[in-house]
């Protein structure tokens, strides 16, 4: 069979609940290059996000204001759609889950091909429930306080009838799944924390909540208005709601296409608090309802601010929107891009966003821009395509290592390829030392591999900073000089949370 062409990518749906933060800005920024890099090797893609409407804690924070709940989760689900143009994220769709005709359908048919397949039915439940998770937990997975690592708060204890989905029917076919690569989880050592979480052996799991307590906001379970569909059974189905699934034969012409079509590479990113739904709870219902999986499942850490991880609920969000303000977009998406690694937490200072923009951007590839550009300007007449008779180390390979760094989710990795480039172009500038020689052809081809190189680094920019790249390929097209491609921020903002 050959190799999968169509690239179907999705950014998780975040909760409405609050505003948008720099851990938001980084999932959308990595989905992104990954779809603007698949397009630029000339596959097709589309890109997909959105807004997860009817959790609980969404109708919670609604209801401490008064302006109601629809609107509330319309005027926050606008904030977060706005966070992709701040930050020029090439998204084809964008769902709000609440809102968006598509969807409330195709939560209910998938419902009821899970019911179909006797895998749903009712009973009592005890448990611990945390909101922030919007989900039951185990005392043994609390911190020793009793409250839920990932949020801090303890959970509530919850008494009800709920439906549950027979999850330990799948526990095997999703290691079975996972061991044989069918499913790829990214990096390996999420990937072992999923085996390891199967190996223990897995639970039914509730998949409804009493109306009342979810204040009647949500989906209502077909044929027991007395319950709401679990948020997140309801939220994973916008992957395919929004690709027209439903209770139509056919579901549509993108379903086929971006889900449904074994040539179709169907790729999330997601953060490693929400690994267990999208890898364990979301495959298996996908397995119930008969439908593919998804093939790779790219986890990436947190983002913290003094250690903590940055979070709504923990009150420490930095504001993507006023950064972009204050330092431009390019430079808030390189540090995403350049400054956080493929595993581990990485810790937001403003120091970091200002230092990485003026050492790599303007200091680096903009300052390596600006020279060449300059330099080609002597030399006006001359072909300088025609006279690379020498090559910068590393320059004409580079599109191969880019691709190798992506294909891994290692985006820090990539765009350090760039610079490595960078730096050897100034090296050969400095070893070259064009403005010293006298003779035009001569000078000529010291400058050509540089200006090669430049070019090259400025085409692959593209899928990391779309903005810049497109300034550095019309400057280096002509060459001509002109103002400086990347100014210096040198500034500090007392306070941007």
């Amino acid at each position: 069979m050959a190799p999968p062409n169509a690239l179907y990518i999705t950014a998780s749906l975040p909760y409405v609940n609050g505003d948008p933060h720099l851990g938001h800005a980084l999932e959308y920024v990595q989905a992104d290059v990954l779809a603007r890099h698949a397009r630029r090797r000339g596959r097709a893609v589309r890109l997909h996000s959105g807004t997860d409407d009817h959790a609980l804690k969404n109708a919670s924070a609604a209801l401490d204001t008064d302006v109601g709940v629809a609107r509330y989760i319309d005027d926050q689900g606008a904030r977060f759609a706005a966070l992709g143009s701040a930050l020029n994220i090439s998204f084809d769709d964008y769902i709000h889950t609440s809102a968006d005709a598509r969807h409330a359908p195709a939560v209910r048919h998938i419902w009821q091909l899970l019911e179909r397949g006797g895998d749903v039915y009712q009973r009592d439940y005890d448990g611990l429930y945390c909101q922030g998770c919007e989900g039951f937990v185990d005392a043994a997975e609390l911190a020793t306080d009793g409250t839920c690592g990932e949020h801090t708060v303890a959970p509530r204890r919850v008494v009800e009838r709920n439906w549950f989905f027979r999850l330990e029917r799948y526990g095997e076919t999703l290691r079975d799944a996972i061991t044989s690569g069918r499913l790829r989880i990214e990096p390996e050592h999420r990937r072992n924390e999923v085996l390891a979480f199967l190996a223990a052996g897995v639970r039914d799991i509730s998949v409804s909540r009493d109306a009342t307590r979810a204040h009647g906001w949500g989906i209502s379970v077909p044929g027991d208005p007395t319950q709401i569909i679990y948020v997140w059974l309801d939220a994973l189905v916008n992957y395919v709601s929004a690709l027209g699934f439903g209770p139509t034969p056919s579901h549509g012409v993108d379903y086929q296409r971006w889900w449904a079509d074994a040539h179709t590479e169907r790729v999330h990113v997601v953060g490693k608090g929400i690994v267990r739904f999208h890898a364990v709870y979301w495959c298996a219902f996908l397995l119930s309802a008969g439908l593919a999986l998804p093939d790779i499942i790219f986890v990436h850490d947190y983002l913290t601010v003094d250690g903590a991880k940055i979070g709504k609920s923990l009150g420490n969000g930095v504001d993507p929107f006023a950064l972009v303000h204050a330092f431009g977009t390019d430079a808030v998406r390189w540090w995403l891009l350049r400054e956080v690694p493929r595993v581990g937490d990485a810790d937001f200072t403003i120091d970091g966003v200002v230092g990485a923009s003026d050492r790599d951007l303007a200091n680096g590839i903009g300052n390596l821009v600006q020279r060449v550009t300059k330099l080609a300007s002597l030399v006006p007449h001359l072909p300088l395509d025609e006279l690379v008779c020498a090559r910068i180390a590393n320059a004409d390979d580079v599109a191969d290592r880019v691709d190798r760094a992506v294909e891994r989710f290692d985006f820090r990795a990539a765009v350090a390829v760039l610079l490595a480039v960078v730096a050897d172009a100034n090296r050969w500038l400095e070893h070259a030392a064009p403005w010293t020689i006298s003779d035009t052809l001569e000078r000529a081809a010291a400058i050509a591999p540089a200006l090669h190189a430049a070019r090259i680094v400025a085409s692959e920019l593209s899928p990391f900073l779309p903005d810049l790249a497109e300034r550095a390929v019309e400057r280096l097209a002509g060459p001509t000089p002109g103002e400086p491609l990347v100014g210096k921020l040198g500034l500090r903002v007392p306070s941007l949370r």
